[in-house]
């Protein structure tokens, strides 16, 4: 067979940049990146050409179509990969969607702070250098009850910054049941261990006792650990030391405990209906001298490592060399000082917080928007069966993992294509429909949907019936 001739039937690159379509990708990107486009894909049609010589009309699709792949690459190139997407799981804290979502007066302030300079490590008062750890500390130490706070780029840093700072080259006693894994693989021991401090278990699994803590107590002791475990649960025949207990047992022997309480509560949740979980201001009234936790899980905020605690420890951590490599930015420290001030006034927070709002919500108004908006998709009644169904939202991102919250979802039920196609195409638009597929059904819960988002919702969905 010649297979010249397909090799003939190829555009030319000078013939294709002089194409109208061509020529209209200049408006949006440089002359550079259509060549180079144009290049690959005369390149590409080459080599399916020299590996598939008798497959005829998908050569033919390929020279066809070599307008339209360029123009979709160049469009690869040239629009935003990381994009807003709407979370309709029902997950709030969703670890592939970010985790929590910021205010939009968060983000604002945040915003004003970054497009310019600011005083970041500029102390205005006296003139000279200061801290970037300033503009929070006094609000985290007023809301939280601790003396001091610093703050790093996430928790799993944050232990690792009390560890290398307080017990390098020395001994660390941990419960066998709090070795937890905290997501993508990595593990409090393996943590520890990157710390320099040498990882002392004790008790079992399911059971530690206080006299199991004491017993491994030497002159090679620099800390007692408690690690929450906020993303499992083990239950039955269990037994744990309480923070007020390993406290105690921390100042008779005059070492520091140290706790990783996870997901960073500072608000009592079973006063809103869900599952207790502890706080950390409980913890520093019950006497743990180092506290560390999450800033994007249950606190509300941007990804951070939140350290409190008696301020000789902290001042301690500020000072250590690998603080500098963990710090957090501008953008970070902006935002963690917005959030805090929400806590000032519980009530503030529960409402201005979206984590915590969407923890709150009426189950009532959840039904209501749920319902206005499928009364509004059933303009597509062709193509799509439109229902509302009750439905369980979780928290998510390591927290309060047995908690489910009554909720209604948007169900959707496709009539000309499969709901596995439809979730594809809701993921593949300009702004992506996140959901869930349940016994061949598109699942949409109101309740992380945010207020302003339904119409972008049903726009996006229109445009697959156009």
């Amino acid at each position: 067979m010649d297979i010249n001739k397909y090799y003939r039937n190829i555009p030319k690159v000078d013939l294709i940049m002089e194409n109208d379509r061509i020529k209209d990708l200049l408006d949006i990107t440089s002359r550079d990146l259509v060549l180079e486009c144009a290049r690959k894909a005369t390149e590409d049609i080459r080599a399916f050409i020299n590996d598939n010589p008798n497959n005829e009309n998908e050569i033919n699709s390929l020279i066809k179509n070599i307008i339209n792949n360029i123009i979709l690459e160049v469009h690869k190139f040239s629009t935003y990969n990381m994009k807003k997407v709407i979370n309709g799981t029902g997950t709030i804290l969703h670890t592939n969607l970010g985790r929590a979502p910021i205010s939009n007066e968060a983000a604002e302030r945040a915003r004003k702070i970054v497009t310019g300079y600011s005083n970041l490590e500029y102390d205005l008062e006296s003139g000279i250098r200061g801290s970037r750890y300033s503009h929070f500390e006094k609000i985290i130490s007023r809301v939280t009850g601790a003396e001091a706070a610093i703050a790093v780029n996430n928790n799993a840093a944050a232990v690792l910054l009390i560890l290398s700072s307080l017990a390098k080259d020395k001994e660390v006693i941990v419960s066998r049941g709090e070795l937890v894994e905290i997501g993508g693989s990595f593990r409090v021991p393996d943590v520890m261990k990157q710390s320099g401090g040498r990882l002392v278990e004790v008790g079992t699994t399911n059971k530690t006792h206080l006299n199991d803590y004491e017993e491994k107590i030497s002159s090679e002791t620099a800390a007692l650990l408690k690690v929450h475990t906020s993303n499992y649960k083990i239950v039955g025949f269990t037994e744990s030391v309480s923070v007020e207990e390993l406290s105690d047992l921390g100042k008779k022997y005059n070492i520091p405990v140290i706790e990783d309480i996870g997901s960073g509560v500072l608000a009592d949740l079973s006063k809103y209906g869900l599952t207790y979980e502890p706080t950390v201001q409980n913890s520093i009234k019950a006497g743990v001298d180092i506290l560390c936790f999450s800033g994007d899980k249950l606190l509300g905020g941007p990804q951070a490592g939140i350290i409190v605690g008696k301020k000789q420890y902290i001042d301690k951590i500020k000072k250590h060399p690998l603080n500098r490599a963990l710090r957090i930015d501008k953008f970070t420290a902006a935002v963690l000082e917005s959030v805090f001030h929400e806590y000032i006034d519980e009530e503030k927070a529960m409402k201005n917080i979206p984590v915590l709002n969407m923890i709150n919500m009426n189950i009532a108004d959840i039904k209501l928007r749920a319902e206005a908006l499928a009364e509004k998709l059933k303009e597509m009644h062709r193509y799509l069966d439109i229902n509302v169904e009750e439905c369980l939202s979780q928290i998510g991102g390591g927290a309060l993992p047995l908690e489910r919250m009554q909720s209604y979802a948007v169900a959707i039920r496709p009539v000309t294509m499969s709901c596995a196609s439809f979730e594809r195409q809701l993921r593949n638009l300009e702004i992506p429909i996140i959901g869930r597929v349940v016994n061949d059904t598109f699942l949409m819960d109101l309740r992380t949907v945010l207020v302003d988002e339904e119409k972008i919702i049903y726009d996006g969905i229109k445009t697959l019936f156009k």
